[in-house]
């Protein structure tokens, strides 16, 4: 078998090997994170280090492979068997012209059929060659750019503060909310956009304090999305939760926005739970910003 026969072996233990490799490397310096939900990271780094050791001995078996197997009609050294058909016994002349039609004939059809072997393995040559340097170049990009987090534009293609929101769990049973001893200090974007999105009576959410951490995703006039995304598996799934947040005189629908943060920017937010002024609105209760002060993105960014 010829090397280029053994390019898919090569290209998918070698891809196995670089994902690993990639793997253990965002282990190694806290960015693992950034793509999958971190309960996951244990098992995931020691399957990471069982692929490169196999996927390297693979490589090894395949390469000491080559040049050992053989065709149907190739001798090891890339020689065609063919009948001898010139001579006989003692070497002297003795086929029919019939049979030397037949060994043209054979001969002639024996040529396309190498031709297209040759074509075939030239392009799985060149197609294993750009699968290589695809595989190559996005393990060279992981390693040497820095990783980034998923991107308000990414949040307002998959519906940022939809009625969807309600699949997010919350801490506390609203109900809850109004007795004493109710600690919801800790309550992130997702807990409160849960909440908001599972109760028909939203009166015991109104006037909570709140202190969130967030992204904005824009509104419409001086109001914005504060926004976190929530991994459940990895990256792939993660879902955008949000919060409605109104600024000024807390329309919600007019003023020029000026208060509003640039789209993207993280910020933490600080003020109470209202009622929606905007009575178009999925969400029936947003927070009313006392505060919301520019910050830089938190190492963790995602909720979980």
């Amino acid at each position: 078998m010829s090397s280029s026969d053994k390019a898919p072996a090569y290209l998918g233990l070698g891809s196995v090997l670089a994902v690993s490799v990639c793997t253990l490397w965002l282990a190694a310096v806290g960015h693992l994170d950034l793509y999958i939900n971190p309960r996951y990271d244990l098992f995931t780094v020691v399957l990471a280090i069982v692929a490169v050791p196999a996927s390297a001995a693979g490589l090894v078996v395949v390469a000491r492979g080559h040049g050992h197997s053989h065709g149907d009609d190739e001798d090891g050294h890339g020689r065609t068997h063919e009948p001898d058909h010139e001579h006989g016994d003692g070497g002297h002349p003795h086929e029919s012209d019939h049979e030397h039609g037949d060994s043209a004939q054979a001969r002639g059809h024996r040529a396309p059929a190498r031709s297209r072997a040759s074509a075939r393995r030239a392009t799985r040559t060149v197609l294993g060659a750009a699968a290589a340097l695809v595989t190559v170049g996005i393990t060279v990009a992981m390693l040497v750019l820095p990783p980034t987090t998923l991107s308000a534009r990414t949040a307002q293609q998959r519906s940022v503060d939809s009625p969807t929101l309600s699949n997010a769990s919350g801490m506390q049973d609203v109900a809850l909310l109004g007795s004493a001893g109710v600690d919801t200090s800790q309550y992130g974007v997702k807990d409160w956009a849960a909440l908001v999105r599972q109760t028909t009576d939203t009166s015991a959410l109104v006037g909570k304090s709140v202190e969130l951490t967030g992204f904005v995703v824009p509104g419409r006039g001086d109001a914005f999305t504060l926004t976190r995304f929530v991994i459940s598996c990895c990256a792939v799934d993660a879902q955008p939760v949000g919060l409605g947040v109104v600024t000024g005189d807390g329309s919600g629908a007019g003023g020029s926005g000026s208060d509003v943060p640039d789209s993207g920017q993280w910020v933490r937010v600080t003020g109470k739970l209202a009622a929606n002024p905007d009575p178009s609105a999925d969400a029936r209760i947003v927070v009313r910003a006392a505060k919301v002060q520019d910050i830089e993105q938190p190492a963790d960014p995602y909720e979980y």
